[in-house]
């Protein structure tokens, strides 16, 4: 009996002890979460009157949790017509999320003195806003938006292209640029347009457009807009625009004599010859080509060499105080973007690669980036005495006749009969092909001119060029028309 009371009497303390700890303990409520505070550094410090880019920065903390974000707006107000110090509100924003503890705001201030009010709070992990974000005043001056400025192309300007971007034509080049007058201005973007088509930003201010952005047909009128915008974030409202006039060449005639020659110019004035005269031998040497006279009309318009397969430029005066225009970097813009389309060209002169480096001196190396090291693939160009040495020139076997120098046209002193100051081109680039060679007297105290190359053809992606050391017009007739009629079939313009 004693034994079934025990076994009863823990199995009572057993199973009270069982309910006890199976009860739930009675828990305090949970503590309210507090939301966090916002502090703003004291740069600018309030009230201060600054330029419209505004940087604020700012600090948080949160005793129960931590800063997940945080949330600014700002209110603009100017002053109301006719007062001093009535601000009336503007412009205000709706509240910004950031996870950075600082901001960059163009404020707006078109005013010549702007009241800015701004408001930052941070969000805690529950989600929790600061209920008294942080506030400043500041003040703004005027800014103004910015000028921008089409430089080139000019307006109403022809350009010649092609319907596809090749090795040599990028596009229509565009160059721009944007100015900001305000102090503490600066144009950080620009943009350009054609045809009303969409804006293409970027910060570059020179471009090419491609042919595919212009509307079709590619020839004819087409309009370019640009514009730009500051760290304001204000954009030019009007712009810049030009209309150009785009062309594709039709290369439906075959050759223009372009005239430079200055039948003034030493040593014409000794033999007397006249402009006609070396009209007539070119007109012969090229016949049914048209002539272009530069001294008279200047470089001839884009347009005008978009008709011919090839120009041959002629400046057979001996320069004696100046250098030949065709070394002009107007001319040669003009020029050069007639062989980024396709033209073919023939140079002919006295000292005419001595006139692309005029003022320096002979041997001399033509660095990248001029026209006769990018476009005629010639590197080191030298001079001959001014004492007529040449004879003629010894031409390319099977394809190129030699040819013999006019004495009589060169009778007097310091000629002699024979050509001096002939260019001899020392190193050229690949692509290129020797066409003649330096011919003199067997007794000639030059031998370092025999042989050496007076002149040179480029075989190009988009272009072919050759290049007479000499003047054309200095070569026995019959010779210089054998000459030209070589150089036509060479570069398939026959």
């Amino acid at each position: 009996m004693k034994r079934l009371f025990s076994f009863f009497s823990s199995l009572i303390v057993v199973s009270g002890t069982f309910v006890w700890l199976s009860c739930e303990r009675p828990t305090s409520p949970p503590n309210p979460n507090k939301p966090p505070r916002t502090k703003l550094a004291n740069v600018p410090k309030d009230n201060d009157t600054v330029f419209a880019l505004v940087t604020l920065n700012w600090t948080a903390g949160d005793d129960d949790g931590f800063i997940a974000g945080y949330q600014y707006r700002y209110f603009t107000y100017h002053l109301q017509p006719g007062t001093m110090n009535t601000w009336v509100l503007f412009d205000s924003t709706r509240w910004t999320d950031t996870a950075a503890a600082s901001v960059t705001i163009a404020f707006n201030s078109t005013d010549p003195l702007n009241r800015q009010r701004f408001f930052v709070r941070a969000v805690d992990n529950d989600g929790d806003p600061d209920p008294a974000p942080a506030e400043k005043f500041l003040y703004t001056t005027r800014t103004a938006p910015p000028i921008t400025k089409i430089v080139t192309p000019v307006r109403n300007e022809v350009l010649l292209v092609v319907d596809h971007v090749t090795d040599w034509w990028s596009g229509v080049p565009l160059l721009f640029n944007g100015a900001d007058l305000t102090k503490g201005g600066k144009v950080v973007d620009l943009a350009w347009s054609v045809d009303g088509g969409p804006w293409n930003w970027g910060s570059d201010t020179a471009v090419f457009i491609p042919p595919g952005k212009f509307k079709q047909p590619l020839n004819g009128t087409h309009y370019i807009k640009a514009t730009s915008r500051n760290n304001t974030n204000l954009v030019d409202p009007i712009g810049d625009s030009v209309s150009v006039r785009l062309t594709i060449p039709p290369f439906d005639r075959k050759v223009l004599i372009i005239d430079e020659t200055d039948e003034f110019n030493n040593p014409f004035i000794t033999y007397n010859i006249s402009d006609s005269t070396t009209d007539q031998f070119y007109a012969e040497v090229f016949p049914g080509s048209d002539s272009w006279d530069f001294k008279e009309k200047g470089m001839p318009p884009r347009d005008v060499l978009g008709h011919y397969r090839l120009l041959v430029w002629h400046a057979d005066d001996q320069p004696s105080a100046r250098p030949h225009k065709i070394s002009d970097p107007n001319n040669i813009t003009v020029f050069t973007d007639y062989l980024k389309v396709g033209g073919k060209f023939l140079m002919s002169g006295w000292r005419i690669l001595k006139s692309f480096a005029y003022y320096n001196n002979f041997p001399f190396t033509f660095p990248r980036g001029t026209f006769v090291y990018d476009y005629l693939h010639i590197y080191t160009v030298d001079e001959t005495q001014i004492i007529g040495d040449c004879l003629g020139g010894q031409g390319k076997g099977g394809i190129f006749s030699d040819f013999r120098v006019d004495s009589t046209k060169l009778a007097f002193f310091p000629n002699d009969g024979k050509l001096g100051q002939v260019n001899l081109i020392t190193k050229m680039a690949g692509f290129t092909d020797i066409l003649y060679s330096y011919v003199n007297r067997d007794d000639s105290p030059f031998v370092t001119y025999r042989g050496r190359a007076i002149a040179l053809r480029y075989f190009g992606t988009a272009f072919d060029a050759v290049v007479l050391g000499f003047p054309m017009y200095f070569v026995k007739k019959d010779d210089a028309k054998r000459m030209a009629n070589e150089i036509l079939q060479n570069l398939r313009v026959n």
